[in-house]
């Protein structure tokens, strides 16, 4: 039996991690986190499939393609557009592929601006404030969905 496909989308300036803001997101670059996934992945019996772009239309385009594709679920990191994008909001309740919101920071105890999530009210759940670890208990979550 093939592995599972698990996408896991990344929005504007993650491409930066490592270099922007360490003291918020840590110093693993998104190089050093897909390789984790990868790893974690194969134990799971996913095959993970790690996207990072800075442009919102991409991430949409993708979370379609996750549903044409069948894809057992999405772990989404849509940095700022968490906060602004309800074309994101949208393109999640318009498929069936359950996604689940990550973050390295906990946006809560940040600034006010970023305590809405678009992305959030969508998802199946949102794992936040863990750094890197976000992302690994995000994909053992999707291993029971």
């Amino acid at each position: 039996m093939a592995a599972r496909l698990v996408y896991v989308l990344n929005g504007p300036n993650l491409n930066r991690l490592g270099l922007r803001e360490p003291g918020i997101y840590g110093s693993q670059t998104l190089d050093d986190i897909a390789a984790m996934l990868v790893e974690r992945g194969e134990a799971l019996d996913f095959e993970v499939d790690v996207r990072q772009s800075n442009h919102e239309g991409h991430l949409v385009d993708w979370l379609h393609e996750a549903e044409d594709k069948g894809v057992h679920a999405v772990l989404l990191n849509a940095g700022a557009y968490t906060h602004t994008s309800i074309a994101l909001h949208d393109a999640i309740r318009a498929i069936k592929v359950p996604v689940i919101e990550v973050h390295l920071s906990n946006p809560h105890t940040r600034e006010e601006f970023r305590h809405k999530s678009w992305v959030g009210m969508a998802a199946k759940g949102t794992v936040a404030g863990f750094g890197a670890q976000s992302y690994i208990v995000a994909l053992e979550a999707a291993a029971g969905l």
